[in-house]
C-alpha cells in the first residue's frame, strides 16, 4: 500500500503546529541554494524530511487484540530527528529517573567560549571528550577538597543554544552532597543555594580543558579545516590559547532541583 500525502495536509489531518520537518521541507531547498552547509547538515535535513513519508517506505501494524491493521510510515532513525528521538528520549529520562539518589541536586552549565567553536566543527570527537573530562574531573577535585567525598553527577552535552545556534554547554545534574571516601556515610552540602562557587569552578575548568587542548595539539592531534587553519601554526594556536586564558569562562547555576524522597 502507498500513502502520499503534502506537508500542509499532514498538519491539517494532525491537527498539529508545523513541525520541524515540516519547515524543511516547505523552506529547505530555498535556504540550501542560497547558503553553503556541510554534508552533515544536508544529510540530517534530507532524513528528517523524509522521515515517516512514502519515500521511506511503510508497514502494518496489527492490534495483537482485535487485528485491526493501521497503514504507517518508516521512521529515518536519524539521531537529529525530533520525532524518532522523543520516544527515545522518554525510555532515557526514565532510566535516569530510576538512578537518582534521594537528595537535593544542583543543575550547572559549563559553557565553551565561541572563539573555539571553529576548532571543534573539525574535531568533535577529540573537543567534546576534552570537554567531558575537564568538567569531570573539576566536579570530582571540588567534591574531595569541599565536602571530603565523591559527589555523583550525570552530563549531557549540548551544541547549540534555543535559537539553533552554534552554542557548546554541558549540563551537568550534581548530588547535594558527597559519598565519604569508605562509602559508609552520606556528607550533605551545607550551602543550600549553591553546591560549589561558580567563580573558582570557571577557573579549574578553564585550565583543565585548555592543559588538555594544548596537549592534543602538542600530540598533532587536531585537525586545522576552514576558519580554523589560522589557529594551525604555532603562533596562531598561541595567540588561541591566551585569548582563552583572558575570557571569563562562563558556568551557570540553575536552582536547586529538590529531592523526590526522603533523604538519608
Amino acid at each position: 500500500m502507498v500513502l502520499t500525502h503534502t506537508a500542509a495536509e499532514h498538519t491539517a489531518m494532525t491537527n498539529t503546529k508545523w513541525e520541524l520537518a515540516d519547515i524543511f521541507r516547505e523552506f529547505g531547498e530555498a535556504y540550501r541554494r542560497s547558503n553553503r552547509l556541510p554534508l552533515s547538515h544536508l544529510k540530517v535535513m534530507h532524513a528528517v524530511e523524509v522521515c515517516r513519508t512514502s519515500y521511506l517506505g511503510g508497514h502494518m501494524k496489527v492490534c495483537s487484540f482485535c487485528g485491526y491493521e493501521h497503514p504507517t510510515y518508516n521512521s529515518c532513525g536519524n539521531r537529529h530527528c525530533p520525532k524518532c528521538q522523543s520516544l527515545a528520549k522518554l525510555r532515557w529520562v526514565k532510566r535516569r529517573e530510576e538512578e537518582l539518589l534521594p537528595v537535593d541536586y544542583f543543575h550547572n552549565v559549563f559553557t565553551l567560549p565561541h572563539q573555539i567553536n571553529t576548532l571543534t566543527r573539525s574535531n568533535k570527537k577529540i573537543l567534546y571528550d576534552i570537554l567531558f573530562r575537564s568538567v569531570s574531573e573539576t566536579l570530582t577535585q571540588f567534591g574531595e577538597n569541599e565536602l571530603g567525598g565523591k559527589v555523583g553527577f550525570i552530563s549531557i552535552l549540548h551544541t547549540w543554544d534555543q535559537r539553533l545556534l552554534e552554542h557548546i554547554h554541558l549540563h551537568c545534574i550534581i548530588s547535594a552532597g558527597a559519598l565519604s571516601p569508605d562509602g559508609g556515610m552520606w556528607i550533605s552540602s551545607p550551602n543550600k543555594d549553591y553546591l560549589f562557587s561558580v567563580k573558582a569552578l570557571s577557573k579549574v575548568f578553564r585550565g583543565k580543558f585548555l592543559d588538555y587542548l594544548k596537549m592534543a595539539y602538542t600530540k598533532g592531534s587536531l585537525t586545522f579545516a576552514g576558519k580554523s587553519t589560522e589557529f594551525e601554526s604555532k603562533k596562531g594556536f598561541k595567540d588561541l590559547i591566551d585569548d582563552l586564558y583572558k575570557e571569563d569562562w562562563v558556568i551557570y547555576l540553575k536552582k536547586t532541583i529538590c529531592r523526590t524522597r526522603e533523604s538519608p
